[in-house]
C-alpha cells in the first residue's frame, strides 16, 4: 500500500496525525469539562474551553489537509464520502458551538457542551461508514517504521495542540481573584 502511494503517503501522515490531534484535544476538553463541572473549579472549566477551541482549530484545518489528500491518493475530490460530510457537518457545528458559547461567556456553558460535543462526534464517527476512505491505513501497517513515523509526527503535532492550547487559554478573560 505504501509503495501504491509513493510520496503522497506523506500528505496521507500529516492528515491523520492532525485529525487525531483534533480528536485529543476535543477528548480533553470533555475530560477537563467534566472535572471542572463536578469540582467547580473554575480554572479547569477554563482550560476546557481553550482545549475545545483549539480542537476546533485543528478540525476545521483538517479540512483542507483532507481535500489535499484525497485529491493525492485517489486522483480526484470525492465530497460524498461518509466521512468528509460529517467532519463538514462537525466543523460548521462547531465552529457555530464555539461562537455562541463566546457570546455567553460562561465558561460553566463551554465545559458541559464539551462534553456533549465530543460525546456526539464519538457516536457519529463510529456509526460512519467508509466507501473509499481506508479504516487506518497506518495502523494496519506492516511496516513498523512508517508506524514510528507517524507516531513521531502526531507526537509533535500533539505538541502544536498544546501550544494552540495555552495561547487560547491566554485568551481566556479570568476574574480577578484567579490571575
Amino acid at each position: 500500500m505504501e509503495r501504491i502511494l509513493g510520496s503522497t503517503a506523506r500528505i496521507i501522515y500529516l492528515h491523520g496525525a492532525w485529525v487525531w490531534t483534533a480528536l485529543v484535544a476535543f477528548l480533553a476538553a470533555g475530560v477537563v469539562g467534566l472535572a471542572g463541572l463536578i469540582t467547580h473549579r473554575e480554572i479547569l472549566k477554563r482550560w476546557s474551553r481553550a482545549l475545545g477551541r483549539a480542537g476546533l482549530f485543528f478540525w476545521i484545518t483538517y479540512l483542507p489537509l483532507s481535500l489535499w489528500a484525497m485529491q493525492a491518493s485517489w486522483n480526484g475530490l470525492f465530497l460524498a464520502e461518509p466521512r468528509w460530510r460529517l467532519a463538514i457537518v462537525f466543523a460548521v457545528g462547531g465552529l457555530l458551538l464555539q461562537l455562541g458559547l463566546t457570546l455567553v461567556d460562561d465558561p460553566t456553558w463551554a465545559a458541559a457542551a464539551n462534553i456533549v460535543y465530543f460525546i456526539f462526534l464519538l457516536m457519529a464517527l463510529q456509526q460512519t461508514q467508509d466507501v473509499m476512505h481506508p479504516p487506518s491505513p497506518i495502523l494496519n501497517s506492516d511496516a513498523p517504521r512508517i508506524q514510528l513515523y507517524f507516531m513521531g509526527l502526531f507526537l509533535l503535532t500533539l505538541f502544536l495542540g498544546w501550544q494552540v492550547t495555552r495561547g487560547m487559554y491566554s485568551l481566556e478573560r479570568t476574574p480577578l481573584n484567579h490571575r
